[in-house]
């Protein structure tokens, strides 16, 4: 078993500055962390190898600095890792950093599985896992808060999705990707060993021209579709609002719902 773990190293705070001419964050001088999304994606690969036995690979796409997210995936109990770094990566949009992605995934070689957190805390998109599944043309089983059944021979995976009206089961052949959500599990702590390891442990950092068979064209800024073409803060909403009168809960609930049927609300 061979499962793969895509993390990210986001900001570690809520004041999130843009850069103004390029419309990509500034990452310098602003302290970071490992998603956290991206810890219940590296905890459930850990149970499969503990179960089925095999390695874990963690791999991120970043500056060098990145490397410490890595550390603690290693440190976690991860057995590889990998960092993506090169100026040529650098303003990738959700596509480019899945394409980016997909191609070091594709160099890796033979896999059963990739994991990844739901969604980047920085972005909020969501949409990097499912576009690395887009790109290496394999199925992909989005906000996963429970693998129900999982055969590596057969290549057979059973998984519970959690969505908003409620959970839906889905079936699946592997190799797939999962994005997963924190109601799958609860993410384990660095080991005193585990720490040891990650600090000597040497990190290779592959750069575009590692990439063979890749567009450069489709890396970084150049290669992204999408455009931050101007970011600011909307206007704060402006109504009225109008108490309820009346001498019992009852008079008030049906003078409510005369008003909501007065202005065809309901």
């Amino acid at each position: 078993m061979h499962a793969i773990v895509c993390i990210k190293q986001v900001p570690d705070t809520t004041e999130v500055k843009i850069d103004p001419v390029r419309g990509t964050l500034i990452r310098e001088g602003v302290p970071s962390i490992l998603n956290p999304f991206d810890t219940y994606a590296i905890e459930e690969a850990l149970r499969l190898k503990e179960q089925f036995g095999g390695k874990v690979t963690a791999i991120s796409m970043g500056p060098p600095q990145a490397i410490e997210v890595l550390k603690e995936a290693v440190a976690m109990g991860c057995d590889d890792a990998i960092l993506l770094s090169d100026r040529a990566f650098a303003g990738s949009d959700t596509w480019a950093t899945a394409y980016t992605l997909s191609q070091a995934i594709r160099r890796l070689g033979e896999f059963d599985i990739i994991l990844c957190g739901r969604q980047a805390i920085d972005g909020d998109t969501g949409q990097v896992g499912p576009g690395i599944a887009r790109q290496l043309k394999i199925n992909q089983l989005t906000y996963v808060c429970k693998i129900q059944h999982i055969d590596f021979e057969k290549k057979e995976i059973r998984v519970e999705r959690l969505l908003e009206e409620g959970r839906e089961v889905v079936e699946s052949r592997l190799p797939a990707l999962l994005t997963v959500v924190k109601d799958i599990n609860q993410p384990r702590y660095p080991t005193f060993k585990g720490i040891r390891r990650a600090s000597r442990m040497e990190y290779p950092i592959w750069t575009a021209k590692d990439l063979e068979g890749a567009n450069p064209a489709f890396f970084g800024l150049d290669g992204s579709p999408t455009r931050v073409v101007r970011v600011f803060t909307p206007p704060p909403r402006s109504g009225q609002t109008e108490i309820i009168q009346g001498e019992t809960v009852q008079e008030q609930a049906t003078k409510l719902v005369e008003r909501l049927l007065a202005e065809k609300i309901i």
